[in-house]
């Protein structure tokens, strides 16, 4: 074990109805070799049957500091803004957030550390590896949620998601609460709201390729119905951030070439490149995006996280 001697981190975790994922989790974060501060708070989002809780409350002698509470208001964006509130009355100088399907590296925390200190980010995201309850088919492998999420260390325009980040604690502190926006309860997008209005404040991302994390994907995700659902939520939950937030002619006529884009092109697309079926899956990828993003202005919204995967 390192001396710790670095910065003081929250590890944010926010858990639903999959216990032995947040046993797998909470067993990572105690074997991270790292010299920084850390403490673990986990929101459990199940008033009912709060297993999350009881996985907490029944570990004795756990290496970290562990804070762990029931956030009875169901919602992704709900738990978050819960487990904010619950970090911050911790002395922290930046707080983590993992997903409890998801587990680090030893490495992780400090790998993060080191590129913060090296660019000065307010936030940062890592690479996230998948690891498969059952291998996906090649097409489904190509797809969002399915395929590995990597980067190359250094600063980023935008972090797009939250499943694998470190946020200073000033970016929390300096948003208009609640730091993320209830209306995406169980549709996701919440993560990618947060970070459009962090960087229309000013603040600057950076990707560290180093601070990896594995994903668990069970069987009923690893398969080309659930990625294509996947782009589709994507697309619907990104139109509804840029229809939140104001922006340019400029901005809404690009954006409005790319649906059409998509619409025109991927159909044909898929059919010229049939033999090559890599590209046409991510033709198919584009054209499910464009019709999330025509859902989302239409006023309908995909409740993707309305169902829980794994255990």
């Amino acid at each position: 074990m390192r001396e710790q001697s670095g910065p003081n981190v929250v590890i944010a975790v926010p858990t639903f109805r999959r216990p032995q994922s947040l046993k797998r989790l909470l067993d990572a974060v105690a074997k991270l070799e790292t010299t920084a501060t850390v403490s673990v708070v986990v929101a459990d989002n199940d008033a009912a049957a709060h297993e999350g809780f009881d996985v907490c409350a029944a570990l004795e002698d756990y290496r970290w500091p562990l804070d762990h509470f029931i956030a009875p208001e169901r919602g992704i964006a709900q738990v978050r803004n819960a487990l904010v509130e619950r970090a911050l009355t911790h002395p922290c100088e930046f707080i983590a957030m993992l997903d409890d399907d998801e587990w680090p590296e030893p490495q992780w925390l400090d790998a993060f550390l080191k590129v913060q200190a090296e660019t000065g980010a307010d936030a940062l995201h890592g690479d996230i590896l998948r690891d498969f309850e059952a291998a996906p088919g090649r097409l489904a492998a190509q797809l969002d949620g399915v395929a590995p999420l990597l980067g190359e260390t250094g600063p980023v325009a935008m972090i797009e998601g939250s499943g694998n980040i470190i946020v200073s604690r000033a970016c929390f502190e300096g948003l208009s609460k609640p730091c993320f926006d209830p209306a995406f309860a169980l549709s996701g997008g919440e993560d990618r709201d947060f970070f459009e209005r962090l960087r229309r404040q000013g603040r600057r991302f950076a990707w560290a390729k180093a601070a990896v994390l594995h994903a668990w994907v069970p069987a009923s995700r690893a398969n080309l119905k659930w990625g294509l659902l996947r782009a589709y939520r994507v697309g619907n939950s990104d139109m509804r951030v840029f229809l939140k937030h104001a922006h340019t002619r400029q901005d809404s006529a690009r954006e409005a070439a790319k649906i059409a884009g998509a619409l025109l092109l991927s159909p044909l697309l898929f059919v010229i490149l049939g033999l090559a079926s890599n590209r046409a899956v991510d033709a198919l990828r584009r054209l499910c995006r464009a019709a999330g993003k025509i859902a989302a202005i239409r006023g309908r919204v995909y409740n993707e996280y309305a169902v829980t995967h794994g255990a």
